[in-house]
């Protein structure tokens, strides 16, 4: 077999843009239009984006695991600081969304124990119930009966009723 083609026989095919011999011709609007588009409006956007970039690389702040200092709790606020008030609120509201997602994550273990066991559910998933059970008392005793509009100083009152009861029942035991 020869190494070489025979042209003859394998003519290439012929080229399908024409080939203009006039210099003459009009620029392409279109490729006018992308550059005027490039230097008037996309240079200067991205220059802005970029230095607003850098800037922001200077000083990063990460926005998740933002870290609240503790503030005093509402018994601690002197009477009339209403700033104190306020941040103990601010404090009771969030450790009650972290104590809700603490029960929610302990659900979801069970369950996924639960999914991942099968029959042998109840066996092998006692450890996981238990925590859930403890941990469901804990939040139904720190924050149940309060209602949608529960605030720090009703769970305050609710505490201390529960003091006060377990006190009459120790006296009551004693007797």
């Amino acid at each position: 077999m020869p190494d070489d083609p025979d042209l003859e026989v394998y003519k290439a095919p012929p080229s399908r843009t024409p080939v203009t011999e006039s210099t003459s011709a009009l620029p392409n609007p279109v490729t006018f239009i992308q550059t005027v588009f490039n230097y008037v409006i996309d240079a200067p956007v991205t220059f802005v984006r970029e230095w607003i970039e850098r800037q922001q690389a200077k000083n990063k702040s990460y926005y998740y695991h933002q870290k609240f200092r503790r503030v005093p709790d509402v018994s601690e606020c002197l009477e009339g600081d209403y700033l104190c008030f306020y941040e103990a609120e601010a404090q009771w509201r969030r450790d009650r969304l972290v104590d809700q997602q603490i029960v929610e994550i302990v659900r979801e273990r069970l369950g996924a124990c639960k999914q991942r066991e099968g029959p042998n559910q109840f066996q092998n998933c006692a450890k996981e119930a238990e925590q859930l059970a403890q941990v469901t008392k804990a939040y139904q005793e720190r924050y149940g009966d309060l209602g949608v509009h529960g605030n720090a100083r009703t769970c305050l009152m609710k505490q201390k009723h529960r003091m006060i009861e377990e006190m009459k029942a120790q006296e009551n035991a004693s007797q």
